[in-house]
């Protein structure tokens, strides 16, 4: 079976009454209590919700009483330690808003790093948001986080101050001045965290150095749109490409080294403008389920999801079928996704940190029939393939290239001497680069990203049951 994604009907029928029906004997579910507690019924709906989709299903564990708090019920039957993904969250809406981009948010991301033989911890902001608090105020990657309500951060406080950044907050920063190669104090700022829609179509840019035409694109995490317009960060990625498709670009540069992950149909659509002269004949994934599915449901036992023939598509121009894909320990499940199923077309050159390691893919699922239970579940669901049958990148992939963004202070992304950028830059040109910089020795405690909710997702449909 060929298809360009799964279909939402295809994804509807794992979780239809045929499926309902039946347990892994065979035999008539048990009805529930109408005078069952809340708690009772919410899990009996996940114990009949991952007696069918758990990819481990043959190796669900014994579930503590009926009676218990629905996480740790749920945490019970998944396959520990195989299992490090599956999780249940008490609202799906917000689970499936923050899977869109959608949170109640300050604007900034930082890393957390420790001053080595003192107590004292500071921050470092990764990067801004568009249309966010932080956008309107003078914050910028690089700048040094020392503060926050006016509490200088020590290894002992700083997991409870940054925590107090989800409510209105002040933070005290340092910026590092170029002219004096020295660190300034920058007035504090007072920052309110709104709801907004975060794009992931973070920075694009084209460069000509040395004759060759690079093109830079900063993609954050995988979701196809909004509520409002349910395609439109596709559309936008659609509308980078063309872009560079007109200027000839000769080389590509993809950063992925922040994103966690998120829908596997925006992962199509990047590969589908990337991958070289492909077609909706070739295979960009493949899909298994467990083998319950995957017997009941015989249009689920071999899914094959092809490429989208993309106008837009640069793969052809690209020097030596190359592309360079910048990667960290935060690159993550669709974004692995990518570089396994180009893996088969092209040379995908890798430079950074070794990527998370995560092959499985979730579903996210609710509760329709249950209008008191809000709990959303994402349990993996699937293991992904790339058209040669490869997925054996559970530990992750390792770079061509071992570059540490930390080793440096943050200049700016799409700033041709950041660290990242610039090595992919020596690696097109050929050319080492004369930009001076002072090497750090420092150990990364924390970023925000790792708290993020799409953080190591690959989410294979937004599904409602």
């Amino acid at each position: 079976m060929k298809s360009t994604l799964i279909t939402r009907a295809l994804l509807l029928a794992i979780l239809s009454g045929l499926l309902w029906s039946c347990n892994k004997d065979g035999e008539e579910d048990p009805v529930i209590d109408p005078n069952a507690t809340l708690e009772e019924q919410i899990n009996n709906w996940i114990y009949d919700v991952m007696d069918e989709v758990y990819y481990w299903r043959q190796n669900m564990k014994t579930p503590i009483a009926e009676t218990s708090d629905p996480t740790a019920y749920f945490n019970s039957l998944l396959n520990t330690p195989t299992d490090r993904f599956s999780v249940i969250y008490p609202d799906y809406q917000e689970l499936i808003n923050s899977l869109q981009g959608i949170s109640l948010d300050p604007g900034y991301e930082a890393k957390w790093y420790g001053v080595p033989n003192s107590d004292d911890v500071y921050g470092e902001v990764i990067y801004t948001k568009e249309n966010s608090p932080a956008a309107s105020k003078d914050l910028k990657r690089g700048d040094v986080i020392v503060a926050i309500n006016g509490i200088e951060l020590t290894r002992s406080n700083f997991s409870e101050l940054r925590g107090q950044a989800e409510l209105t907050h002040t933070i005290t920063t340092l910026r590092f001045n170029e002219e004096t190669l020295a660190y300034e104090e920058m007035p504090e700022i007072s920052l309110t965290p709104i709801q907004f829609s975060e794009d992931p179509n973070f920075l694009d840019s084209i460069y000509t150095i040395d004759n060759q035409k690079i093109g830079y694109v900063v993609y954050n995490f995988f979701a196809p749109g909004t509520t409002a317009d349910a395609t439109k960060y596709d559309k936008e990625m659609d509308a980078v490409f063309a872009k560079m498709k007109a200027e000839n670009i000769t080389n590509l540069v993809l950063d992925l080294r922040y994103n966690g992950g998120g829908y596997v149909s925006s992962a199509v659509n990047l590969a589908s403008l990337i991958g070289p002269g492909v077609t909706s004949s070739d295979v960009f994934s493949k899909t298994k389920y467990n083998q319950f599915i995957m017997t009941n449901i015989p249009s689920l036992s071999n899914v094959q999801t092809t490429f989208l023939e993309k106008t837009q598509n640069i793969g052809n121009s690209l020097t030596g079928n190359r592309i360079y894909v910048l990667t960290s320990s935060g690159t993550a499940s669709a974004s692995e996704l990518i570089i396994n199923g180009l893996k088969p077309y092209m040379d995908v050159f890798l430079i950074g940190g070794v990527t998370y390691g995560k092959n499985v893919g979730s579903i996210a699922i609710e509760d329709e029939e249950n209008t008191e239970n809000a709990y959303g579940l994402l349990p993996i669901v699937t293991q992904s393939f790339n058209s040669l049958d490869q997925s054996d990148y559970n530990t992750g992939f390792t770079p061509n290239i071992a570059v540490n963004e930390n080793s440096e202070r943050l200049r700016a992304l799409g700033d041709v001497n950041e660290i990242m950028l610039r090595t992919a830059i020596e690696q097109v040109t050929g050319t080492p680069s004369s930009a001076r910089v002072t090497k750090l020795d420092r150990v990364e405690l924390s970023n925000t990203l790792d708290g993020k909710i799409r953080m190591g997702q690959m989410i294979e449909s937004q599904i409602k049951k």
